[in-house]
This record gives C-alpha cells, structure tokens and sequence, in this order.
C-alpha cells in the first residue's frame, strides 16, 4: 500500500478519499486534529506548509485534493470516474475540477475562519464571502437543470470534487446553497455507500 492521504475532518481530503474509494484502491489515511500546524507540529515534517490534506504515493507528494483525484483516475485508471479527452464533455470536467476549488471552495474557508476560527474580527468579511460563494452556485443550479451527473451522464470525480464544496455548505449550514436542482443532485451523491464511509472518519484527538 503506497497511497498516503493526511486528513482532517471535513477537510478536502475528503476528495482524494471519496475518489480512491469509488476505485477500490488500497489507501491509508492519517487522521489529524486541525489545525495540524498547530496540534501536530511533527506533521510539518512530512509537509513543510502543514496543510491538509497531504498525499503522498511512492515519490509523488501532493497537496492540492483536486489534482489528487484528477492523479489517482488518471494515474490508476482507466476509470469511468474520468472523462476523456475523446468524450464531448472533456472541457465540462476539467472547467467544474478547476471551479470546485478556484471560485467555490475558496469563498467558504474564507467563512469558516472568520465565522468559526476566529468570529468577531472580520464580520463582515465572513458575510461577504458567504454571499459569494451562494451566488457563484448559479452555474452548478443551472447546469443540473437536466442533468443527473455533472458529466457524460454518469458520476465522474467532478461530482466529488464540486461536491465537496456542497458537504462543507452543509456542514457550515449554509442552508442558501442548495436550491432545488443541487439539493436533488446532492441527495442523491450524498447515498453513495464511499461517501458514507469518509463521514465515519474521525480524529481520535477530537474525541479525548
């Protein structure tokens, strides 16, 4: 087993996971309290920024999620998780991996730091950048309209990775975001029985 994945809870570790399970690859995980710059400061070693999540396989090292999934599908496939360069919505799945983490993911830990990790110094940052991140969801609203999948009318990893962002709106309670053509589209990704697993990971920390 040479596939690493540093994780906290809720993080975007979530992504590599969700997508190494849909492939029933051998993985491990490292499950850290957050920040693990702070509570596990020997964790800098293994990453020298101490972001998480962190992959590590053989001698590729990896610490950005959406291009660990895009590595896993492309690196250990062929999958039916990655659309191909052949396939009419090639320029739809690479456009959604980008805008999961460039214009939604973004926005929101913006939020959670001023609403979570540190309320009261930056208000009305934090509102600001929830207001963002619902308004860019009208793309994703609108391309559901008749869609069952984001791509090539199956489950690819850019319903992990843009779902993803969804799970942390619900998380954060953002209750705005899901209008009804994503919360159709989330309920139905959310059932998947990977998915399911990644939500039992915990820290064992969090529960001392």
């Amino acid at each position: 087993m040479s596939i690493e994945i540093y994780h906290c809870e809720h993080s975007r570790g979530m992504r590599p996971i969700w997508t190494a399970e849909e492939m029933g690859l051998e993985y491990s995980v490292q499950m850290l309290p957050f920040p693990p710059r702070v509570h596990k400061r020997e964790f800098l070693k293994v990453n020298i920024l101490g972001t998480i999540p962190y992959m590590i396989d053989g001698s590729t090292k990896l610490t950005e999620s959406v291009a660990m999934s895009q590595y896993l599908v492309d690196r250990y496939g062929p999958s039916k998780l990655q659309v191909n360069k052949n396939e009419d919505d090639y320029g739809n799945y690479l456009n959604w991996l980008h805008h999961s983490d460039a214009t939604l993911t973004f926005p929101q830990t913006v939020f959670m730091r001023y609403n979570l990790q540190e309320p009261g110094i930056a208000d009305n940052a934090a509102t600001g950048y929830r207001k963002w991140f619902v308004a860019r969801l009208r793309l994703l609203e609108k391309e559901l309209t008749d869609r069952e999948y984001l791509c090539c009318n199956r489950f690819t990893i850019a319903d992990i990775c843009v779902g993803y962002a969804l799970y942390l709106a619900k998380f954060l309670k953002i209750n705005e975001a899901f209008t009804p053509n994503i919360k159709r589209w989330t309920d139905n990704i959310f059932e998947r029985s990977s998915f399911k697993k990644i939500k039992l990971l915990k820290c064992e920390e969090s529960n001392n």
